[in-house]
């Protein structure tokens, strides 16, 4: 059976975020992180890593690394194994395709590199997105609106027609900065200042 958008959604283009809110890899980069601080001769809770990756990875590092140089790079290698299948959230696949079918478009603006279109490609979501734009693109990274702004700007969207959905405070900062609509997305949601907050994907779909 085919699923269609919620009839109550007024936006046509979606521009998304990857880890978190497509793709359900923040238990799997707590880990990488905590085995990268191991290396490193730091011990952290896996609570505490796991709550300041979901405000940014910057964050993290800037709390428990702030002064390691290669930090970064090394977390990335020692996480990127686990990238090799990666994990949707219930009802990625389905609301990307709606979202098409309905005559819409979908974009993607992600802090990693270009890795990204790997990990597009297996999960099986790829043919979904009209551009990726990756740390490779050579943006501002998010709250910046710049990658935002790009998007907008190539394909003349319309910006209310145009909505951005992720799952940290820094998506949200974007898509207002960028005079967009904001979809907050939290499995146990906190106060935010987004335009709806939703628990799971498939709130969007009928």
């Amino acid at each position: 059976m085919t699923s269609s958008l919620n009839s109550a959604i007024p936006w046509r283009y979606f521009i998304w975020d990857l880890g978190g809110t497509l793709l359900d890899n923040y238990e799997n980069s707590t880990q990488a992180f905590v085995e990268t601080l191991a290396e490193y001769g730091s011990t952290e809770p896996h609570d505490s890593v796991y709550a300041a990756l979901r405000v940014s990875t910057d964050h993290a590092i800037e709390t428990f690394a702030p002064d390691v140089p290669g930090f970064l790079e090394r977390y990335r290698e020692l996480e990127s194994p686990h990238l090799v299948e990666p994990i949707l959230f219930a009802g990625a696949l389905e609301v990307l395709s709606a979202i098409v079918t309905a005559g819409g478009a979908n974009y993607l603006v992600s802090h990693r590199d270009n890795q990204v279109l790997d990990i597009l490609r297996i999960a099986g979501i790829a043919q979904y997105f009209a551009e990726v734009v990756t740390k490779d693109s050579g943006f501002a990274r998010k709250p910046d609106p710049a990658a935002f702004d790009y998007l907008i700007d190539k394909y003349h969207l319309d910006r209310a027609l145009t909505v951005t959905i992720g799952d940290r405070p820094i998506d949200v900062d974007a898509g207002q900065a960028a005079h967009i609509a904001t979809i907050y997305f939290d499995p146990q949601p906190a106060p935010l200042n987004a335009t709806c907050t939703i628990k799971s994907l498939t709130d969007l779909l009928a």
